[in-house]
């Protein structure tokens, strides 16, 4: 068990037990719907999946330094928008231009966002601020994963939402690293833009309506904490392949009507943060009073060793 608890951390817990319902909600519905494997269904749920889970890896950067970006579903609709009034004017534009134009975009809006949020306090009081106001998705999850894990702006991320003031008095530049990810996030959105205007082709004044409350859910689903500093990018796609997958199950089993849809996945969102609060903060605190122990052991260990060795 100590051996377990060396290598395995609670987040991985989290995220095993996902993988398990994700497996359950494919049996359960499989067994439910005629033609749930069918490569139609496929495709729609996978593409929809992407979508949305592309949204909540650029929301998670923001959520791991304890802000929020409630402006993602508003840069989605609206690159989208842009995306496509540009090639219907320039038909023969490469579909490559097309994205890095999304992203452009995206990145712009982003960059407001985050300079009013990381450069707009005005002054404090105490603690107290005054402000003024499919592929390429696994791909970006891969490399965000092991930025978020292992680059030196990974793990800023995490030290200014577990604790912005110690941030500070450490030297990190946290104003800019906000800033950055606020910036991320909104190039991350716009290439969501892009991937949402492939996938419907038509856009109304209400597309992606909503998309930012259900990439924040995907990532405290997954186990990204609204309070900043702890989560994985592995988690938000799991919670957001869960989340849709369960949804598009949901809107195919004619049992139930759509309220109650919303109303499932809402309890399944108030489950994920209780779990959250209780459950998974209780085994983090045990694994590091076990980790202080283990290690304790191991130091009794040498210095026995080193008393022999020099007896």
């Amino acid at each position: 068990m100590q051996q377990l608890k060396r290598y395995v951390r609670p987040e991985q817990l989290r995220e095993l037990s996902l993988i398990v319902l994700i497996v359950l909600i494919l049996l359960f519905f499989g067994s439910q719907i005629e033609g749930y494997f069918s490569p139609r269904i496929f495709n729609r749920v996978t593409s929809d999946v992407a979508i949305i889970a592309v949204v909540a890896l650029g929301e998670t950067l923001v959520l791991l330094t304890r802000n929020y970006d409630l402006s993602v579903g508003s840069i989605v609709g609206l690159t989208a928008f842009f995306v496509g009034k540009q090639l219907t004017a320039y038909p023969d534009l490469h579909p490559i231009l097309a994205m890095l134009l999304a992203i452009g975009a995206g990145s712009c809006l982003g960059l407001i966002n985050g300079l009013l949020v990381s450069y707009g306090q005005l002054f404090s009081i105490g603690e107290f601020d005054i402000r003024p106001v499919v592929a390429g998705g696994l791909a970006m999850f891969v490399i965000f994963q092991l930025a978020t894990s292992y680059l030196r702006f990974g793990r800023r991320l995490y030290a200014i939402g577990s604790n912005l003031e110690a941030a500070r008095i450490s030297g990190l530049p946290s104003q800019r690293i906000v800033l950055l990810a606020f910036l991320l996030c909104g190039a991350i959105a716009g290439l969501a833009g892009f991937l949402y205007l492939v996938r419907y082709g038509n856009l109304n004044t209400a597309a992606a309506q909503g998309m930012e409350l259900k990439a924040i859910a995907a990532a405290v689903v997954g186990g990204v904490s609204t309070n900043g500093g702890k989560g994985t990018i592995m988690g938000a796609l799991l919670g957001a392949l869960m989340i849709n997958l369960l949804q598009q199950s949901l809107l195919r089993w004619l049992v139930i009507s759509d309220f109650w849809v919303d109303a499932l996945l809402g309890l399944l969102i108030l489950i994920a943060v209780l779990i959250d609060s209780v459950i998974i903060n209780r085994l983090s605190e045990l694994w590091s009073r076990q980790s202080l122990e283990i290690k304790s052991v191991d130091e009794e260990k040498v210095i026995k060793e080193n008393k022999s060795h020099a007896a």
